[in-house]
């Protein structure tokens, strides 16, 4: 079950980083400065805000087997669709539309987790599956890169598109939702069913949105930026950028199985789930300040290998923050909490992208890697102060 969960993961970073890769090429046939890039960036991230409100509840209401696969055949089509873009506005629409499906990933994977996975488990199944953004962001610049070498932009959008066609196949013969839960529960419709209004109303959903706004942004930069910086400023041409572009995303994958122990290790010395999943994301945080020196770095390597770590920073910090909502609330509430929590993730993203585009244009690279090394020290610094402690909410009693 989780290894659907990651291969959906995959697919879905597989589709996404097509544009960062193909970026410059599409920059200079549409003739785009980055500030006309950020805004087709910000187009994907809009519609990924609304849907991760929208995509959460829709799942949880149908079930994770129609609702997360509706979601993946969704931006599978999308994906595919931006083969046929004439411009600008064209491939920001398509965008748009895979920010719609791309969306329902997350809350459908937690759910997948929160179903089949018991609460010791939980951090390193997250850690396995969000481990596929990783993998299809190492498959990404090669393949994609010799895709456009050999046949062209187009083709490679609609090759990439049409993989989500083949996971669906294998999703819908397979999965299936346990009648007892990890933790012994039964079936999620036996468990009560939390309106969004009153979700939204809750100290830990508010609490824990705003600290998306802070985190996840960072990892977008990196999937949306990166190749257009080793472009920019260290002048690697397309076949460079498909030699090793991928080599932070490889970091970043150890990084949510180191994330998953971590968190396991601390659990096990008797540490409660607060104190251990809240410390775990903490370090990880430290780690991605080394972003700061990434963009002082005199050569490439060391760029590329300061990076890395930041990369491998975030992905531990979400192996556990991807836990927190099935430490709290009932499986049948899982993915609206995520979902809900994630149009922080979404909003940040967008502004941050716009400000990233701005920032490069007038002044550099450089304050934008600083500032990236420092909100995940924001983010940690909200889960301590705001979010309260991860146990079971009895939600029969609890209404704000």
């Amino acid at each position: 079950m989780i290894a659907l969960a990651f291969l959906a993961t995959m697919i879905n970073y597989l589709d996404r980083q097509t544009l960062s890769v193909a970026a410059p090429i599409l920059r200079a046939e549409f003739h785009m400065s980055n500030e006309a890039y950020s805004r087709i960036v910000s187009a994907f991230l809009f519609a990924y805000t609304i849907m991760n409100g929208l995509s959460g509840p829709l799942i949880d209401r149908l079930g994770t087997r129609i609702g997360y696969g509706l979601c993946v055949l969704w931006w599978s089509l999308a994906a595919a669709l931006h083969a046929v873009a004439r411009g600008p506005l064209s491939l920001g629409a398509f965008r748009f539309l895979l920010g719609i499906g791309e969306a329902g990933n997350w809350p459908g994977a937690v759910k997948v987790v929160a179903e089949w996975f018991p609460e010791r488990e939980r951090a390193m199944a997250s850690g396995i599956f969000n481990s596929g953004s990783a993998v299809g962001a190492i498959i990404a610049p090669p393949l994609v890169a010799f895709l456009i070498e050999a046949f062209g932009w187009r083709f490679a959008f609609g090759c990439v598109g049409l993989v989500g066609l083949l996971w669906l196949a294998a999703w819908f013969a397979i999965y299936r939702t346990p009648a007892v839960s990890s933790e012994g529960a039964r079936d999620a419709g036996d468990e009560p069913t939390v309106p969004v209004a009153r979700l939204l109303r809750m100290r830990f959903v508010q609490a824990f949105t705003v600290s998306k706004i802070f985190m996840d942004p960072v990892w977008y930069f990196y999937i949306f930026w990166f190749p257009e910086y080793l472009n920019a400023t260290r002048h690697f041409n397309l076949a460079a950028i498909g030699r090793f572009a991928w080599i932070p995303f490889a970091v970043a994958g150890l990084g949510n199985l180191l994330g998953g122990w971590l968190s396991g290790a601390l659990l096990a010395r008797g540490l409660s789930v607060t104190v251990a999943r809240k410390t775990a994301v903490t370090i990880f945080a430290a780690l991605m300040t080394s972003a700061i020196p990434a963009v002082l770095a005199p050569q490439a390597w060391q760029a590329i290998a300061l990076v890395s770590v930041a990369m491998l920073g975030y992905t531990g910090c979400l192996a556990n923050m991807l836990s927190f909502p099935a430490d709290v609330f009932p499986r049948s509430t899982v993915a609206s909490v995520y979902g809900l929590a994630s149009m922080g993730s979404g909003f940040g993203g967008m502004i941050f992208t716009l400000v990233t585009g701005w920032a490069v244009d007038h002044y550099s690279y450089t304050p934008v890697f600083i500032g990236f090394g420092i909100l995940p020290l924001i983010c940690a610094t909200i889960l301590w102060l705001w979010l309260g402690p991860l146990e079971k909410m009895n939600l029969e009693r609890n209404h704000a």
